[in-house]
């Protein structure tokens, strides 16, 4: 790096911290500052009062309901989860209009493209294909793209399943998705072709300590503001995966080349280890957060600069982070996820786990 370029500095403070009745997977923010959404454990989705905290269910599934975005327009969230369903509310209206079957499995992820026009959800469950307990075949498509206005199919693209994670580029024209194995697929969205394949072998963990198995792959992922580089996210390959010791890792590609060339990763002294889940860049582009479950070290929140990759900021959050968002304005970053459990059984109070901690950034 130039040294005579002034170092990027960045700081957060917790400002606010709600406690919810469960783990909170999904979470898509307001214009409307005192509101926010979130989908959760329960199934619920759930609108939120900042100031109050206090929630109210908007909608459901029928299990899990890992996913949540807002379309451009404020009016429409759409929620997606383990039912395989994705789900369009009117915030307006306060009403459900549209819930259809994307998948015969989970949703793992999905997200929507910057204009709002399309909405991708990924899917697909770990079977042991072979002696080598590669993943069987996909036995539907892993990866589906609609039409956010109509709900209607846009494309269906094959994967290695289980696929965890996607992003669109921000032009629109692109979609990334990355599975267990550490397999990422691009796919150009106007010609509806595959356009890029390569893994990347250091987010999949091979047990040998407790069970014979894959585990980990890449849960979070995001385009340059170009569209010509991919950052991705998970967990170091561990030799026991279960115990959630791998490195905290990101790594960055130019996915153009064949294969793809690494350009960077977690730099070496600036992590400790866990399942980092999800990965977001900052407004202004200049750098990105990763946040996710703490196993040995100092942090689980950690602010990157985007351009040399060095770790700029860092913080224990006290939970499993599970989805981190960034307000518009860039000046505050939103964490959703949960805390442990309470074991006490004999307890008749089910304890608010669930929690959305709310950072301010300077």
């Amino acid at each position: 790096m130039d040294s005579s370029k002034q170092q990027l500095s960045v700081k957060a403070n917790l400002a606010k911290e709600i406690k919810l009745p469960s783990a909170a997977l999904g979470l898509a923010l307001s214009e409307n500052q005192d509101i926010c959404h979130v989908t959760g454990m329960d199934g619920g989705v759930h609108q939120v009062n900042i100031d109050s905290g206090k929630t109210k269910r908007i909608g459901e599934h029928q299990s899990y309901a890992a996913s949540l975005e807002l379309l451009p327009d404020h009016q429409t969230l759409i929620s997606a989860g383990y039912d395989g369903r994705i789900i369009w509310h009117d915030l307006a209206k306060k009403n459900v209009y549209r819930n259809i079957k994307a998948h015969d499995f989970w949703s793992w992820q999905m997200k929507i493209s910057a204009d709002g026009s399309k909405l991708a959800s990924v899917t697909g469950r770990y079977v042991c294909g072979g002696y080598k307990y590669e993943p069987a075949p996909e036995t539907e498509p892993s990866v589906c793209v609609y039409d956010t206005q109509t709900g209607k199919s846009f494309a269906k693209f094959p994967h290695v399943p289980p696929v965890q994670s996607l992003a669109f580029s921000p032009d629109n024209r692109f979609l990334a998705a990355g599975n267990l194995m550490g397999e990422v697929r691009i796919w150009d969205l106007i010609k509806s072709e595959q356009v890029a394949n390569w893994t990347t072998g250091a987010f999949t963990g091979w047990g040998i300590i407790k069970g014979h198995y894959y585990t980990g792959g890449i849960f979070d992922m995001f385009f340059s503001e170009d569209s010509k580089e991919i950052t991705v996210c998970g967990m170091g390959s561990t030799r026991d995966p279960a115990a959630g010791n791998g490195k905290q890792l990101w790594q960055k590609f130019d996915w153009r080349t064949s294969p793809a060339k690494k350009l960077d990763e977690t730099h070496s002294g600036e992590h400790g280890s866990g399942l980092m889940e999800t990965l977001v860049q900052h407004p202004s582009g200049k750098y990105f957060v990763m946040a996710g479950r703490l196993f040995k070290g100092n942090w689980n929140v950690a602010f990157f600069d985007t351009t040399t990759g060095q770790l700029l900021h860092s913080l224990d959050c006290g939970m499993r982070c599970i989805k981190a968002r960034f307000n518009a304005a860039g000046d505050k970053l939103f964490i959703a996820g949960a805390v442990r459990q309470n074991n006490d059984i004999k307890k008749k109070d089910k304890p608010n786990f669930g929690r959305i901690k709310i950072f301010t950034i300077t």
